[in-house]
Parts: C-alpha cells; sequence; structure tokens
C-alpha cells in the first residue's frame, strides 16, 4: 500500500527518479491543444436520414481518429455523477479499508495497484493508481467486489449494465455500417467486460512524468468516463492533440481486435494520459474484450480478391500474450500477425 503514489505524493516537492520518463516519451512544457475536431456524435439521433448518418460519422471517426465522443447516450447524468463521486470516495477510503484488495499478483481480478500492470519489473513508473475488477457476469463479479464504500456494488453494478448496454448499442452501429450482419460483434467477442479506474494524484512535474505512457488498446472497444479534468491525449498526424473533457459524454476507444476485424476499416489509435499540478483525475474506463479462446480474423463479408485479408487468424490470448511481451508497443504488437499482400 505504501507505494501507491495517492499515499505519498502530496509529500514531495520533487519528482522521484523512478517517475522521470526518458526524454524522447516526456510531455514536455509544450502546451498540447484540446482538439476541436474530433468527433462528439449524437447518438440520440438514430431515426431515418440521421441514422445513417450517424452512422457514417462513426465509420469516419474510427478511421480518422480511432476516437470519438458519444452524447444523448442513454446512460443517466445522475448515474454517471454518482459512479463518479463513488470511486473518489473509495480512493479516500483509509488504508485498512482497502489493504485487502492491493495486489502485485497481476492474475489477482479484482485488484488495487500502481503505475501499470507489473510494477516490480518496470524501470519508469507511470504517475497512477488504479482498481480493477471483472463486471460481467455481473452476479458473479459482484461477490469480489468492496463492500465499502456501501454502495459500491448497487451503484457499480448498475454502472456495468448500462456501459455495457451502450457498447452493443455502438457496436451494432459499427456492424451496420461495415454491411456485417447483425449480433456478429456479440457473444464471445464480447464476454469479458473490466472496469478499471485510474487516480491520476496531483504531481510535481507534469513535464517529466506520464499518468499512462502511449499505447494503444488491446481489446475490441474502450468506453471511458474521463471525467471534468483534462490529460487525455491521441497521437495524429506526427503530433499529440487533447480530448476535450465534454460534460456527460463517454469517449469511445477502438482496440486492437476492432481493427483487426474491420480488417484495417478502422484502427486503434496510440494515446496517453498526462498529469496535471494542481488537481486529482479519476477516470473510469470500461473494456469490453473477447473470451481467450476467440479466434480473432477479419470478418468474411470485408474480405475479398480486390480486399483480402490483412491479418491471419489468431487467439486473444495468443495476442495478449504478444502484447505484454511488447509492454504494449505499437510499432511491433501486430507484425506477428500481418499478412503482408
Amino acid at each position: 500500500m505504501e507505494k501507491l503514489v495517492s499515499n505519498w505524493s502530496s509529500t514531495v516537492h520533487s519528482l522521484p527518479e523512478s517517475y522521470v520518463f526518458p526524454p524522447d516519451q516526456r510531455p514536455g512544457k509544450h502546451i498540447v491543444p484540446l482538439c476541436k475536431t474530433i468527433p462528439v456524435i449524437d447518438i440520440g439521433k438514430l431515426v431515418g436520414h440521421d441514422r445513417s448518418d450517424v452512422i457514417q460519422h462513426i465509420l469516419n471517426a474510427g478511421q480518422e481518429f480511432g476516437f470519438f465522443q458519444v452524447i444523448n447516450h442513454g446512460v443517466s447524468e445522475n448515474l454517471m455523477e454518482n459512479t463518479r463521486s463513488l470511486f473518489k470516495e473509495f480512493f479516500n477510503l483509509p488504508d485498512e479499508d482497502k489493504a485487502s484488495f492491493y495486489s502485485e499478483d497481476t492474475n489477482k481480478s479484482c485488484r488495487l495497484c500502481t503505475s501499470s500492470f507489473n510494477y516490480a519489473n518496470q524501470e519508469v513508473h507511470s504517475w497512477r493508481d488504479k482498481f480493477r475488477h471483472p463486471c460481467h457476469p455481473l452476479e458473479e463479479c459482484m461477490q469480489l467486489w468492496p463492500e465499502k464504500p456501501t454502495r459500491y456494488r448497487e451503484v457499480v453494478g448498475t454502472y456495468s449494465v448500462e456501459v455495457r448496454k451502450l457498447s452493443f448499442r455502438i457496436l451494432e452501429l459499427i456492424c451496420e455500417g461495415l454491411g456485417l450482419q447483425m449480433g456478429c460483434l456479440g457473444d464471445e467477442l464480447t464476454k469479458s467486460q473490466i472496469l478499471t479506474v485510474n487516480r491520476y494524484p496531483p504531481c510535481p512535474d507534469p513535464s517529466l512524468t506520464l499518468g499512462l505512457q502511449k499505447h494503444c488498446d488491446p481489446n475490441l472497444i474502450t468506453i471511458l468516463l474521463q471525467g471534468d479534468v483534462y490529460g487525455l491525449q491521441v497521437f495524429k498526424d506526427g503530433q499529440w492533440i487533447g480530448i476535450e473533457p465534454l460534460p456527460n459524454a463517454f469517449v469511445v476507444n477502438i482496440g486492437y481486435q476492432l481493427q483487426v476485424i474491420s480488417n484495417g476499416k478502422l484502427k486503434s489509435a496510440e494515446h496517453r494520459a498526462v498529469t496535471n499540478s494542481k488537481e486529482a483525475r479519476t477516470t473510469i474506463v470500461t473494456f469490453i474484450s473477447p473470451s481467450m479462446d476467440t479466434v480473432i480474423e477479419p470478418a468474411e463479408d470485408l474480405v475479398s480478391e480486390l480486399n483480402p485479408p490483412l491479418y491471419r487468424a489468431f487467439q486473444y490470448k495468443e495476442f495478449l500474450s504478444t502484447y505484454m511481451a511488447c509492454n504494449g508497443d505499437t510499432e511491433t504488437v501486430l507484425e506477428p500477425y500481418k499478412l503482408h499482400v
């Protein structure tokens, strides 16, 4: 527990050496502009001509940015706010109430830890703490969750169900846009649902460190509740751009598996989290992923002589093994799966 950044960060006035990133990875002191062109898509408009427009906006965003934000998504503002408040409350609990969840065992399913997935083997640590647990099937997973704060299971359970519905809704729109059979992005491809809460405390020197280093997500699709504090950046056209926190919006992120299934029509984009010196940032991330034994390959309907497959078939657990071995390195992680046509 003493390793948690939030337990000691307020007592230091300079950044510990183990949190200083190499010069080529640091965000530096230059200001990254908030991007006004990352699409904000109103998915409440799904009637008539508006439906086809919404779907086209999603496909364009998935191709150009790998990211977009959704509004009028059906998840109530009250539930979003309650969930945000709950996790802030969780991180502010006394240590004795959180200690049973702290672990450096990467196989533990409900886990409070610091930095990244493998703290012990890192040369440089990320400026964050995180709490992570499965959410599906709900009744089974809920037994592993904290009992404090007392409303944890009720609020997080409701939130998990609503975000799962939203992810399915977005995947159905993507299916329709790509010309795939409805439901083809369901079942085993969406078997796993993991919730991760990231806590980024105020940092003495945000120019030297990162809350989360650059990576692409290994899963199918990611739904992020960013909150009202800025920190998410996406790499596009050789530069970092900031994703503006919008009230009651979700950020949607295309994962590697959706890039493969779409045969490259959608892309997974590099992103990172920066810190700030003034206030803590709390984000709530839902990862929708295939089951470990699921075979991932380009969808048959998207492959032809004119559009040959760009990737070979593989099991998701094989990909995850490669991803971990590459430490998420975006230059190499997909290489073993590419078909050089």
